[in-house]
């Protein structure tokens, strides 16, 4: 029997793509938002591909704002930025 592969949409590029080649960006209770590789971390869930480019596009349509439903400061961007690169 096949199974079915969970696809998730980029909020950058806008593509739908299966779960795991995507970065899962989290927004836990307390409303700290960090990169989640593993996807397994407790909170509200964006998805994002594996690329610098696609965390721009994010950043210039605030894509993280309307993901969380609250405003993300421009410090987050940065971090996730860095944490980006060294996954890169």
């Amino acid at each position: 029997m096949n199974r079915k592969v969970p696809t998730r949409k980029c909020i950058g590029c806008g593509e739908q793509k299966q779960k795991r080649e995507l970065v899962r960006i989290v927004r836990s209770k307390d409303g700290e938002i960090s990169l989640d590789m593993t996807g397994k971390k407790n909170g509200r869930g964006a998805y994002i591909c594996p690329k610098l480019d696609c965390l721009k596009k994010v950043r210039k349509n605030r894509g993280l704002d309307r993901s969380f439903q609250m405003t993300v400061p421009e410090e987050i961007y940065e971090l996730l930025e860095k944490e980006m690169d060294e996954v890169e």
